[in-house]
């Protein structure tokens, strides 16, 4: 799912769905670019199920109490108040960065 912007592993490269699969070192590939379009329903539920713990905590304590108890939420910030909390970020534009262990 990654290969849109890549790819995941040293020999993958984008294919299409009419033709999906390429071998490479003896390795069957399968790198379509934007595999969850194809499978709408599926795709929104397995995003739903992996997003809303997140959701529901940042609704409960408030963004800032979130961050603050939840690594996952805090390692997921890349900007907070015109701030540039994401360090490789930060570094392809050109900002300063700013840990988010500084703010929180």
């Amino acid at each position: 799912m990654a290969i849109g912007q890549g790819g995941c592993s040293e020999t993958s490269k984008p294919t299409t769905h009419s033709e999906p699969t390429y071998v490479e070192s003896g390795v069957v590939h399968y790198c379509a670019a934007n595999m969850p379009a194809a499978y709408v329903r599926t795709s929104t539920l397995a995003l739903t199920n992996a997003a809303l713990p997140f959701a529901l905590q940042i609704a409960s304590y408030g963004y800032v109490k979130a961050i603050e108890e939840n690594a996952g939420l805090k390692n997921g910030l890349h900007v907070h108040m015109g701030s540039v909390t994401q360090k490789n970020v930060a570094s392809d534009l050109g900002y300063e960065w700013v840990s988010p262990d500084s703010i929180f």
